[in-house]
């Protein structure tokens, strides 16, 4: 087993889909939004007939998964093959900390980037944004190597430093199912004190919280589930890191997939999910995607390789204290 990095120095993309299905049962619970409830919409078939499709999972959502399976909670750092892996830190007045790869926008997080941190001023140095004049892009891959290279991979946007300062994400995923049916079911939640909900009740109303309520909910099942994922390798080429440092972001996409798939598929309480035909690579075709096992035991090597050439921050994790 290797990693076939030769395989994909001339290929625009990695393309990849892996089938699911429900651990149990057929039913599941779809990503939900304030607005719109389930996110339905048409699809089409191969013969141009029109499917009735889900989103189960979106880009962000998926994004941010990528990012947890990264980290070991309970030694509250990053698992054991990313250690030496560089990110920032931040320390809030009240003594709490969050850190760049538990935040939903990474390095933009307003922990981070709208902090008055001098160690924060040294990351924008990197960066090298100057209002009206051409914006180099590649040295922003270079200071988000440097000082996250998670937020190089799943894209940033720090607005707060300049508009352009932006780069759109390396790896992207999505789960969507095709076929679906609604499955609508429901419950009631007791009261076992007060189970009136009307105006004449001793202690309250339904709306603030008292009595039975009857609630219906609207799950799914589908003709298929899928995961898809895609690795833009043309655009990291295009960072010009130098071929350590690509092989290392390309083998951290790697794993954040096999991670994902191997732990991380139970989305929501009735969303859990298991693949069924393991990982099938649509382009290039013939590269064969290496185990979890064994991504886990050549990352150490390739981040120390990459920490020797002086491509990450010294020391790696970036402390700074939240300044407002």
């Amino acid at each position: 087993m290797t990693i076939q990095f030769d395989a994909l120095k001339s290929a625009p993309r990695l393309l990849v889909e892996i089938p699911l299905k429900p651990i149990q049962g057929s039913r599941f619970q779809p990503t939900g939004f304030p607005d719109l409830g389930a996110a339905t919409f048409k699809g089409f078939n191969g013969a141009g007939d029109p499917v009735d499709c889900l989103l189960v999972e979106s880009a962000q959502s998926v994004a941010n998964r990528l990012e947890s399976v990264c980290w070991d909670e309970g030694n509250n750092s990053l698992v054991s093959p990313l250690n030496g892996l560089p990110y920032v830190q931040t320390t809030l007045p009240d003594g709490t900390v969050t850190d760049s790869i538990r935040e939903a926008h990474r390095l933009n997080s307003p922990y981070i980037a709208s902090s008055k941190s001098p160690e924060f001023d040294a990351i924008k140095d990197s960066i090298g944004f100057e209002a009206n004049k051409p914006f180099n892009r590649q040295k922003l891959a270079k200071a988000l190597l440097k000082y996250d290279p998670c937020s190089l991979l799943h894209g940033t946007f720090l607005e707060k430093l300049g508009g352009v300062v932006r780069l759109p994400r390396v790896i992207s995923g999505f789960v969507e199912a095709e076929g679906i049916e609604v499955a609508s079911a429901g419950g009631v939640k007791f009261d076992r004190v007060q189970p009136g909900t009307g105006e004449n009740t001793p202690y309250g109303k339904a709306a603030e919280g008292y009595g039975n309520v009857p609630y219906h909910r609207d799950e799914y099942t589908a003709r298929s589930i899928v995961a898809y994922f895609n690795l833009d390798l043309a655009q990291l080429r295009g960072y010009g890191l130098g071929e350590n440092a690509e092989c290392l972001l390309i083998a951290i996409s790697l794993y954040k997939i096999r991670k994902f798939l191997s732990e991380g598929l139970r989305l929501r309480t009735a969303c859990d999910l298991e693949a069924t035909d393991g990982i099938i690579v649509k382009r290039p075709l013939g590269f064969d995607f290496p185990e979890l096992e064994f991504l886990e035991s050549e990352l150490p090597g390739l981040v120390q390789r990459a920490a020797d050439e002086k491509l990450f921050a010294d020391p790696a994790v970036t402390q700074m204290s939240y300044k407002k």
